[in-house]
């Protein structure tokens, strides 16, 4: 195929990650999350990769399969850096590249936010790798149950989430069809000028887009005909526990943030 993207993929496993609570492992990476995007100088940046390594290692999940997941989010990556390299004028110059100053401000700014974006990705992506959709969906949903109690459809809610994440690899592979029939009508985006390219990707859009509506309209249906109403006393087939394991992240991710803290 011309596309290939691997987001939302599971990869099964026997590991501690795997073997923790859906929930338990939200917040954790929740919470890690808005800690890394809190880092600001070096020694808080080699912690939280340390974190994201250990991590990682922790989920045995293939180093090939976490750089594929994030592998479509790279193109956005190089342009945030370049932006800061290019357009923050703070510090000592380095270089001039023409009417363009490099400065020191301007090469940390480029590596430190790149690097939060980048260990964010991956620290993100073991959410989906190690956790099953319908484990998702259920930690969704007792994570959204206190909406529920206040009047706010909390289930509702839950529910759209878990549905936005099941279509993420429908619409990657439809994404991937209709790009390979753009080629075969000879509108392929790696052809012609930038201009053609920019233009190409057009109709790609509105194909995915028309195809995002076509899937909404059928689950909107099939709920209907099933008479679905959200939380409507509904149970669940596998009962959630927090064990031990849990506990231990928890207490893992406390310290990670703490540590954090400390060095800022």
């Amino acid at each position: 195929m011309a596309l290939r993207i691997e987001i939302g993929q599971y990869y099964a496993a026997d590991s501690p990650v795997h073997a923790l609570d859906a929930r338990a492992k939200l917040c954790c990476v929740l919470a890690a999350l808005v800690a890394i995007f809190c880092v600001s100088n070096a020694a808080q940046l080699a912690v939280a990769a340390a974190f994201t390594v250990a991590a990682l290692a922790a989920a045995r999940v293939p180093g090939g399969l976490v750089l594929a997941s994030v592998r479509p989010l790279v193109v956005f990556l190089a342009v945030l850096s370049l932006f800061n390299l290019v357009f923050v004028q703070t510090g000592e110059p380095l270089a001039a590249i023409g009417p363009l100053t490099i400065t020191t401000g301007g090469a940390w700014a480029a590596l430190l936010y790149t690097a939060r974006f980048a260990l964010a990705l991956v620290l993100g992506s073991l959410i989906l790798l190690t956790t099953t959709l319908t484990q998702l969906s259920d930690a969704l949903d007792s994570l959204f149950s206190p909406l529920s109690r206040l009047g706010l459809p909390g289930h509702e809610i839950a529910m759209v989430f878990s549905l936005m994440l099941r279509f993420v690899p429908t619409l990657a592979d439809e994404a991937s069809a209709i790009v390979d029939a753009q080629a075969l009508r000879g509108g392929g985006l790696d052809e012609g000028s930038p201009a053609q390219r920019v233009r190409s990707i057009v109709p790609v859009v509105v194909a995915l887009l028309a195809s995002g509506l076509r899937h909404a309209d059928g689950v909107a249906r099939a709920l209907d005909a099933r008479c679905y109403e959200g939380g409507a006393g509904r149970t669940h087939y596998h009962d959630q526990h927090l064990t031990h394991r849990d506990a231990i992240a928890a207490t893992l991710t406390t310290t990670f943030i703490l540590t954090l803290t400390l060095l800022g």
